[in-house]
């Protein structure tokens, strides 16, 4: 099996998603503006209002200015803003983020306002800053549209936070019901757990060890996210991941734990200088059946189980017992047709709560 590249070289995963979301910002914003914008020339056409022509060329003239000015607020919004205030509570970044962004829809809607003045009314730049001053202070344009943008930035933050709470993906799964009630899916899963924890945690008491998962998550998932592994559940320094199960994803899924390994030998000395341990992981992947569901109260959450998240959690387990870093079973190597020389069989292996023994195998990568 011939290992291919990650998509993009150079361009982290974690850039990709961050250009996606500003562009999917971009165009979300930009249609709201548009419907907003045509039920203000339909139905009431305030004095101050700017595109008083309804014409075809005011109308793309505009809306190509918002959107490419949506691009670049976006850009502030996934980019610049993310981290840039540190460790306070999320209402409170949420709050200073859409002060900045009320800011920057004002300078926003001066380039649109100068962009028309000059192109369409054919005015020089000094009358379209007076016009522009006269439009959104001494008029109602500005307390009508504040309220508007306030909602707009506030929904697109939660919208960021909860998908990136849910892992890309699932909060639309969530949105539209699709598991409100329980489908069952092939999907190969995948589990990942940290070697000798317990020892590191007592080496390095309780925040630096907090530290030391933090990064050493953050590296795994970024190599796993390079080929589509969906981020299931964190729990402690365990990863499960799974992709929908087909030949291309059960080969996706042996790429991922190899970009993963490669992603956290890049920062070895980094944990090396940092807390003096070099972390090492296992992995068993395993595909088959699951049922996927929502379950909850006051709190819920997408939930996979079934007898192929039980066998996967066995064979993470008997990794130690069998001292192998990365174990697959025999399901997943019908399915990905690896040759003989990257696997080395360990035979049937009984396992805790199971009635048969499965047929494991040692991944050679």
């Amino acid at each position: 099996m011939k290992y291919i590249r990650p998509i993009s070289a150079g361009f982290s995963v974690i850039k990709r998603y961050r250009a996606r979301m500003t562009l999917y910002i971009a165009v979300a914003w930009t249609f709201v503006d548009s419907v907003f914008y045509l039920f203000r020339l339909t139905y009431r056409q305030p004095e101050y209002a700017l595109f008083q022509e309804k014409t075809v060329t005011t109308i793309i003239l505009r809306e190509a200015n918002v959107f490419f000015l949506s691009m670049v607020m976006a850009y502030f919004l996934i980019f610049l803003l993310r981290d840039f205030f540190g460790n306070i509570s999320l209402w409170l970044k949420m709050l200073l983020r859409t002060i900045i962004l009320v800011l920057v829809a004002i300078t926003m809607n001066f380039f649109i306002h100068s962009t028309y003045v000059m192109l369409i009314d054919k005015r020089p730049i000094a009358a379209a800053i007076r016009s522009f001053y006269e439009r959104t202070f001494e008029s109602g344009w500005l307390m009508e549209k504040t309220p508007e943008w306030i909602i707009l930035f506030v929904l697109t933050q939660l919208w960021i936070e909860i998908n990136e709470k849910y892992s890309p993906g699932v909060f639309f799964d969530i949105l539209l019901g699709r598991y409100t009630q329980p489908k069952d899916e092939k999907r190969v899963i995948m589990f990942i757990d940290m070697k000798d924890s317990t020892s590191i945690a007592e080496k390095l008491g309780h925040k630096d060890y907090y530290k030391f998962i933090r990064d050493f998550i953050f590296h795994i998932s970024t190599g796993i996210m390079e080929y589509g592994g969906r981020i299931y559940q964190y729990v402690g320094d365990e990863i499960v991941i799974s992709w929908p199960q087909t030949r291309s994803n059960a080969r996706k899924a042996i790429y991922a734990l190899i970009e993963a390994r490669k992603q956290l030998h890049k920062h070895l000395q980094d944990f090396k200088s940092g807390y003096d341990i070099i972390p090492e992981f296992k992995a068993a992947i395993h595909v088959g059946v699951v049922t996927i569901g929502e379950i909850g109260v006051l709190k819920r959450d997408l939930v996979m189980s079934g007898d192929t998240m039980n066998t996967a959690a066995r064979m993470r387990t008997a990794c130690n017992e069998l001292n192998q870093k990365f174990i697959v079973s025999k399901d997943f190597i019908d399915l990905v047709k690896l040759s003989s020389y990257q696997v080395e069989s360990l035979g049937p292996i009984e396992m805790k709560g199971k009635n048969s023994s499965v047929e494991l195998f040692a991944l050679k990568i």
